[in-house]
C-alpha cells in the first residue's frame, strides 16, 4: 500500500505539471492571437485610409491641376493631334479626319497670374 502511495503522488505530482505547462502554453498562444488580431485590424485601418487617399489622388482634375503646376504641362489644341483610323477589312492604320466634335477651335487657356499679383 505504501508504494503504491508514493506511485500515485509521483502521477498526481506529474499531471500538475503537465497542467501547468498546458496552461501557461494556451496563456501564450492566446496572447499571440490577440497580438496578430489587433496587428490586422490595424492593417486594415491602414489598407481602408490608403485606398481613400488613392481614390483621391486619382481624381482627374488633381492630376491635371499637379501637371500644369508642377510639371507646366499644357493640354494640346486640337490641330496638333493626329487621329488614327483603323481600317477593319485591311487592319492598317491611316491618319483620317479631325472629328466633327474637336474641329471647332479650343478656348485660350485662362491668363495665368504674375507671383507678386494677388
Amino acid at each position: 500500500m505504501h508504494r503504491l502511495n508514493i506511485v500515485l503522488i509521483a502521477l498526481l505530482a506529474a499531471c500538475s505539471i503537465a497542467l501547468i505547462t498546458s496552461q501557461h502554453h494556451a496563456r501564450r498562444l492566446f496572447v499571440a492571437l490577440e497580438r496578430a488580431q489587433a496587428q490586422s485590424r490595424q492593417l486594415e485601418i491602414d489598407w481602408n485610409q490608403l485606398r481613400v487617399q488613392q481614390t483621391s489622388l486619382a481624381t482627374a482634375a488633381l492630376i491635371d491641376a499637379k501637371a500644369r503646376r508642377d510639371l507646366g504641362m499644357e493640354s494640346v489644341a486640337a490641330d496638333r493631334t493626329l487621329h488614327l483610323l483603323r481600317d477593319p477589312e485591311t487592319r492598317t492604320l491611316q491618319i483620317g479626319p479631325l472629328p466633327a466634335a474637336l474641329a471647332r477651335k479650343p478656348a485660350p487657356p485662362p491668363a495665368r497670374r504674375q507671383e507678386g499679383a494677388r
